[in-house]
């Protein structure tokens, strides 16, 4: 349900990038040079630092990271053209954006068919662990009565309210009837993920509501992930989207490490660290890559 669609557009924006005091001070420019996109979100921004460090660490130095992209379309186009030469993305998303009608939801299923509906000029590196994909949550009080998957909340669903982002009702209130016999009460336009939803399901305004699998407020508010146990939403595993012919074989494997060793867990982690604490994504990202041997 997301990510790209809520970003800054225009490719333009990557011209004036390389001032922006995220873009980790890569150098870059010229022809040959590795450019990583990144959009507008925290989490982005952590991965193409992830990204950077790790392709540096196997002597690529001609790195920039040139946050924020824009639109999935403009990634794209700037890909296809090499303009941009990795970006990190999600798996479920992308497949969605090359087959609008794909029906399967698994992490397997998703990357394999990912693979090949990739148009010519495209490759996936290896998927990463880690997800970020939509879940519905709930407080402990609904949780303490047995609601502990979307099956369980199926019957429930008639005396709840739901929050979540504007386009919910249009691309899942009739999968999850179908899937799971759930018609909420009402579904309610909240935001995508932040602090209006967290704020509505704390209140009791809403019972249940979307978040997403790298949110620390989940744990921190006490709220209680439901396991989708039909797999209604797709997976969503991180996954470097790269222009064709851009990286070596030695570049690719580093990148293809980091992606391994990076968790769901550990992704939240990241995100508290810069959403919340403020930390420098460039000192975030080195720390990841020490901590799992992957920085000397």
């Amino acid at each position: 349900m997301k990510r790209w669609g809520v970003l800054v557009a225009g490719l333009a924006l990557l011209a004036s990038a390389c001032g922006n005091p995220l873009a980790g001070g890569g150098e870059g420019g010229n022809s040959g040079d590795i450019i990583i996109g990144a959009s507008d979100v925290g989490e982005s921004l952590l991965l193409a630092q992830i990204y950077a460090g790790a392709l540096r660490e196997v002597g690529a130095h001609k790195i920039t990271v040139r946050p924020p992209v824009g639109s999935r379309e403009v990634v794209v186009k700037a890909l296809q053209d090499k303009s941009l030469s990795v970006v990190p993305d999600y798996s479920g998303n992308l497949l969605r954006y090359f087959d609008k009608n794909t029906p399967v939801t698994t992490s397997e299923d998703v990357y394999a068919q990912l693979r090949s509906k990739l148009p010519a000029g495209f490759e996936v590196l290896d998927q990463s662990p880690a997800q970020d994909k939509d879940l519905l949550v709930v407080g402990k009080q609904l949780a303490d009565t047995g609601v502990k998957t979307f099956s369980d909340l199926g019957p429930r669903c008639k005396d709840l309210v739901m929050g979540g982002p504007g386009q919910w009702s249009s691309r899942w209130k009739d999968r999850i009837k179908q899937l799971y016999g759930c018609e909420f009460k009402e579904i309610r336009t909240t935001d995508t993920g932040g602090p209006v939803t967290v704020a509505a399901l704390k209140s009791g305004d809403v019972q249940v509501a979307d978040l997403f699998s790298t949110s620390a407020t989940i744990a921190s508010n006490g709220f209680v992930p439901l396991e989708d146990d039909k797999h209604m939403f797709p997976a969503q595993n991180i996954v470097p989207l790269v222009a064709k012919g851009v990286l070596n074989a030695e570049e690719v494997a580093a990148l293809n490490r980091a992606s391994k060793a990076l968790t769901t867990e550990q992704l939240t982690e990241l995100n508290v660290q810069y959403t919340g604490e403020k930390r420098n994504p460039v000192d975030i990202a080195n720390e990841f890559l020490q901590r799992n041997g992957l920085k000397t």
